[in-house]
């Protein structure tokens, strides 16, 4: 049985179910096909890699702020460590209030109309893959209205990994240092993750042991991680997939996940259907949230926000 099994998202098997579950207690990663997405996925990559190749001229206008974390960043924090990669965030570009606060490149004529059919179309996936789930875990109405998302507080990512320092060598005084990984180890903070990544590889999760898996890119797949409000959800039964990037040597690497994200204000707290003793107490989301990501922006001296401080026998 592969660590990382592929689920057949239009007919999946009892034996693919149970390979699911598997995965979901031990590292919280699994694969999925049958998702009918791969025209949109193609031209995804396209904007993705135009965009990373347009240059400073496109990218600096749209470069964030902590006013407004949207737009494009080359020196993003994880575990008080600098990341080597770019990234271009935006959020639901279907609702006026949301895309508001877009920045959209105006020289690059489809590549927002490419974003949003993206968006559009992994929000739809999300649904489906969060559907099966809901039948591994055999939820009730009541907790799979619990155990969800909300499209419009569910923001989309272009990666790039370069080979070497993603900021400019005139530009790196007084930066934090690199990392020793790409991406430094960590969970997302919302449901599940849909990831695209491409054929370059060195995405790896890390299991209860503690050993570091291989997440391997296979053709016409869509990656899928397990989130912290899951595993707070779940008691523990599944798991928040720990995960890194390795640095990358010789080739550049692009990824693109759709972090399907609690609606703004969610209690997060376990099911009570899947919970005799719980775990947690309840928290809210935005607020865990925003503590996850306090430090993105400069090394505040502590590590970030974790779902274990909010365990019932947390230590002092």
């Amino acid at each position: 049985m592969s660590p990382v099994p592929i689920i057949d998202l239009a007919a999946p098997s009892d034996q693919a179910i149970a390979a699911l579950d598997h995965a979901c207690r031990q590292h919280g990663f699994f694969l999925i096909r049958g998702h009918g997405a791969d025209d949109l996925i193609e031209r995804t990559w396209q904007q993705a890699a135009r965009f990373f190749d347009a240059g400073p001229g496109v990218s600096e206008p749209l470069r964030r702020t902590e006013d407004n974390p949207l737009g494009y960043f080359d020196r993003e924090l994880t575990k008080r460590k600098r990341d080597h990669k770019q990234v271009f965030d935006f959020t639901d570009p279907t609702t006026p209030a949301r895309d508001v606060y877009n920045r959209w490149p105006t020289n690059l004529p489809g590549f927002r109309d490419a974003m949003v059919d993206f968006h559009i179309e992994f929000t739809a996936l999300a649904d489906r893959t969060l559907a099966l789930l809901h039948g591994v875990l055999a939820l009730g109405e009541e907790s799979q209205a619990k155990m969800t998302f909300d499209s419009i507080n569910s923001p989309v990512r272009l990666n790039h990994y370069p080979v070497g320092d993603p900021v400019p060598e005139d530009q790196r005084d007084g930066l934090i240092e690199l990392g020793e990984t790409a991406l430094g180890y960590h969970t997302d903070p919302g449901t599940i993750t849909l990831l695209l990544q491409d054929d370059t590889g060195g995405l790896q999760t890390q299991d209860r042991d503690g050993e570091w898996i291989d997440v391997p890119p296979e053709p016409g797949t869509i990656v899928v991680n397990l989130a912290d409000a899951v595993q707070v959800q779940t008691n523990d039964r599944w798991r928040a997939a720990v995960h890194r990037v390795v640095p990358m040597t010789t080739d550049r690497r692009f990824s693109i996940p759709y972090f399907a994200n609690p609606s703004r204000h969610a209690r997060i707290e376990p099911l009570p259907e899947l919970t005799a003793e719980p775990r947690y107490t309840s928290f809210d989301w935005t607020e865990f949230m925003a503590a996850r990501t306090a430090d993105n922006f400069a090394d505040l001296g502590t590590e970030d926000a974790q779902i274990t401080d909010y365990l019932l026998n947390a230590p002092s």
